[in-house]
């Protein structure tokens, strides 16, 4: 069975928690009962009732369940009105990224030119990042004798998803997006590692003190007081002279920024398996990884990094059949502005199921 359900306001864990409650109850009832006639009439029967409960009344909910072998319907509640699908936005990303990326992503595309080498990022979130520890730039980069010669610029879209909230800035949740991510975008403050700030060049910028806030809004200042032992990470302002900063100090070497590429064919460096990232991003709902999955597939189709222009790609070429066109705006459903409804999202979960024939997927609304 596929099962898409969302709930549109923000309630309390406890609200939240009785809520997960039914929906498990819900799917309890689906598992225990065939789906013969008889008993497909009693699931629809206790399903309603368990939605006419008054925990139910003050909300829109919307349900539907597939079976994806017969391709019957076993439930539909709202399934064709909208919602604002938070983190299912990401099974969206996911199709997307396994429509689009090879199997190798690609981290960076580059020209050499007589004695320079020109670089610039696909979106790849990889690199150096806390999690993936990947350096497949960094030993490129080290074994080059060219003069290295960055194009920044090639990402057009803006840092934050359109309906962000501003005030999640310092949100561990929601880096800036850009070409070439380092470090996952994030500074990691770990007081028991050999080395407590990540990258380091951020070390004297960390601040003993107490803060309503981790970092200065518009400034890469950070708060983290000393007597705490937890890891944090903390989104920093990224640029184009921050980026170039940080690859100085990693190569030795001073490394220049150009306004454009090259007129030539651009080779691809390659580096881990898309899927290392796919299960990251869906495990964990890691709204960074899918906000650059985004920017890197369309990479594949255009030389100028969008995820809006990657999932306008996917609409039109991939997705034509669906029966309720989705307003979607981001990778990783942070957004508000994110409007799917469940037949669209099962739709696409069932692209799934036969694109891979066995395929699990874990999400959280």
């Amino acid at each position: 069975m596929l099962i898409s359900m969302n709930y549109l306001a923000r309630r309390g864990f406890h609200t939240f928690r009785k809520i997960l409650y039914y929906i498990s109850y819900l799917l309890i009832i689906m598992l225990l009962w065939s789906c013969g006639s008889a008993n497909m009439r009693q699931l629809q029967k206790n399903a309603a009732a368990t939605l006419d409960l008054l925990l139910f009344q003050n909300h829109f909910t919307g349900v539907m369940v597939l079976d994806p072998v017969t391709r019957d319907t076993v439930l539909a509640h709202n399934s064709d009105k909208y919602f604002t699908p938070a983190s299912n936005t990401k099974i969206y990303s996911l199709f997307t990224s396994l429509q689009l990326l090879p199997e190798q992503l690609p981290v960076a595309r580059y020209i050499l030119q007589n004695d320079t080498l020109y670089l610039e990022g696909t979106g790849d979130p990889s690199q150096l990042h806390p999690f993936f520890k990947d350096s497949t730039l960094l030993k490129f980069l080290q074994s080059r004798n060219e003069t290295i010669a960055i194009h920044y610029n090639n990402y057009k879209d803006d840092k934050y998803g359109p309906g962000w909230a501003w005030e999640d800035f310092d949100g561990y949740y929601s880096p800036e997006r850009n070409a070439l991510p380092l470090y996952g975008n994030v500074v990691t403050i770990n007081p028991t590692a050999s080395q407590p700030v990540t990258p380091p060049l951020f070390k004297e910028q960390v601040l003993d003190k107490a803060s309503l806030r981790y970092r200065q809004e518009k400034e890469n200042v950070f708060y983290y007081e000393n007597s705490r032992t937890d890891t944090l990470e903390i989104p920093f302002i990224t640029g184009e002279k921050l980026t170039k900063k940080l690859l100085d100090t990693l190569l030795g070497k001073p490394v220049s920024l150009v306004s454009r590429m090259p007129y030539a064919e651009k080779s691809v460096l390659h580096g881990i398996s898309r899927d290392s990232l796919l299960i990251r991003m869906m495990q964990e709902s890691d709204n960074f990884l899918a906000e650059q999955l985004m920017i890197m597939a369309s990479s594949m189709v255009n030389d100028t990094l969008s995820g809006s222009f990657g999932s306008t790609h996917i609409l039109e070429n991939h997705l034509q059949d669906l029966a309720q066109h989705p307003r979607w705006v981001d990778g990783s459903g942070l957004s508000r502005y994110n409007l799917f409804t469940p037949e669209s999202i099962v739709h696409v979960l069932f692209k799934l199921f036969q694109f891979r024939t066995r395929i699990t997927l874990f999400f959280f609304i």
